[in-house]
């Protein structure tokens, strides 16, 4: 049992963690320092970092620049990851420093919140190429350290919604595929031509044509439609370090999330756009069917406990480790993702876990519908349509609902995806934000009777 140094508090919508003692393979360790060791190319690391400092920065929808400059930073064994979002919360940025960009130290486990004030992005921009940079993270927070001076950043508080949005963020990029993938030149060229983050939002299909990467007003094969270009300007402070970029998407022609992935030497910057420039992944609701189980909670507390420090979760060892089918590994994966611990790594296809404070509570707090759908179960609101299985009504204020779920869905125990729904939640949004109240309450219904 870990005894934390501080008292985690909520207050004006913003999250203070207590670093806990660190949860290593080795054991528990009180005081402890997640990596301190030399960068193999400092100006990389510098510069990526102070490329989250500028997206956390700036509001890309109706632009407005704040001064929260907060990354989340992780240590997993093989390498670290720092994450943040935007002030608009519609932009994921997540840098990979990987085992080949660190050198002189060990890469153990744990997980804090730093702020990059102006000592320490002042000291990360003038760095030079050739210049030496040593990086310490732990309890005391993030060090940088030059032959001229040593910058300390503590640990501060976290946003609130960061934590939801951490959930949904990991949840729709696991739905992303590769689309394309460019040269350097190319992703050079591209990132240089990238409009300001002041600029009006521009929106189009990116294509990959000839070796270049164009955005068009129509679709052609391969291309990949992207809301608000403005929002990948802070790509601009690695360009000269560029050695790729990949681009993941949804299925071909269909408009949705984005990921662009910018290859660095011993590193990885990784952004993620939502559907549209106004909308922020906190909001998104896309861990709802996922949590919509009536064994999640379950799951997810056994699954919290058999978690393996590799710093990509294998999912079929954890299914049969915890002797579970890998659906309800899913779920439960959504349950740990309601409190941050679980992120998605779209390049190595692969989960991974930060070590933050364990919160089941938010699984009812922060998901409003999956609430109001139990209700709606427990009122004995939902019946199934005599005769057709995929057809259900739903009573609610009132109103009869008719909520049309897919075959295949209903084979694979998941009602809730692809399922329509006539009430005017679905009729704005189409599922795009996450299942209605309604699609919910069928889902609960249905693995009830299962069950």
């Amino acid at each position: 049992m870990r005894v934390f140094a501080g008292e985690s508090t909520l207050q004006d919508d913003r999250l203070a963690f207590a670093l806990a003692p660190a949860l290593t393979p080795d054991g528990v360790i009180a005081a402890p320092t997640f990596f301190s060791g030399f960068a193999t190319h400092p100006q990389v690391l510098a510069r990526g970092l102070v490329t989250l400092a500028d997206i956390t920065a700036t509001r890309y929808f109706q632009y407005v620049p704040t001064t929260q400059r907060d990354p989340i930073l992780t240590a997993q064994g093989d390498r670290m990851r720092a994450e943040c979002f935007s002030a608009c919360n519609g932009v994921y940025a997540r840098l990979d420093l990987l085992q080949a960009g660190l050198d002189g130290g060990e890469i153990a486990h744990g997980t804090t919140n730093v702020d990059l004030g102006s000592g320490m992005r002042s000291a990360l921009s003038a760095m030079g190429r050739h210049d030496l940079l040593h990086l310490m993270v732990g309890l005391d927070g993030l060090t940088v350290s030059t032959p001229a001076a040593t910058t300390i950043e503590r640990p501060v508080e976290m946003p609130d919604r960061w934590v939801r949005a951490l959930g949904n963020a990991a949840e729709i990029q696991h739905g992303l595929t590769t689309s394309f993938s460019v040269n350097a030149s190319a992703a050079k060229a591209f990132i240089a031509s990238l409009p300001p983050a002041t600029a009006k939002a521009t929106s189009g299909w990116l294509t990959p044509a000839r070796g270049t990467l164009k955005m068009l007003p129509r679709h052609s094969t391969g291309a990949i439609y992207l809301s608000g270009l403005h929002r990948l300007s802070a790509l601009k402070r690695v360009l000269l370090h560029v050695t790729g970029l990949t681009v993941f998407g949804p299925s071909e022609g269909t408009a949705g999330p984005v990921l662009i992935a910018v290859d660095l030497p011993g590193a990885r910057l990784t952004l993620g756009l939502t559907d549209d420039a106004w909308r922020g992944y906190s909001g998104e609701g896309a861990l709802l069917t996922s949590l919509a189980s009536p064994t999640a909670l379950e799951d997810a507390d056994l699954l919290s406990v058999i978690l393996a420090f590799d710093p990509q979760i294998n999912v079929a060892d954890l299914a049969r480790n915890a002797a579970l089918p890998q659906d309800r590994v899913h779920s439960a994966l959504a349950v740990l993702a309601t409190s941050g611990r679980v992120g998605w790594d779209a390049t190595d296809q692969a989960w991974f876990h930060r070590e933050l404070p364990d919160d089941p509570d938010r699984v009812l707090k922060d998901n409003p519908r999956l609430v109001a759908a139990r209700a709606l179960v427990a009122s004995g609101a939902v019946e199934q349509v005599e005769g057709d299985p995929y057809r259900w009504t739903v009573r609610s204020a009132g109103v009869e609902y008719l909520v049309r779920v897919l075959p295949e869905s209903i084979a694979a125990n998941r009602p809730a995806d692809g399922a329509r729904c006539t009430c005017a939640w679905y009729l704005k949004h189409a599922g795009g934000r996450g299942a209605c109240k309604h699609v919910l309450a069928v889902q609960l219904t249905h693995l009830k009777d299962e069950s």
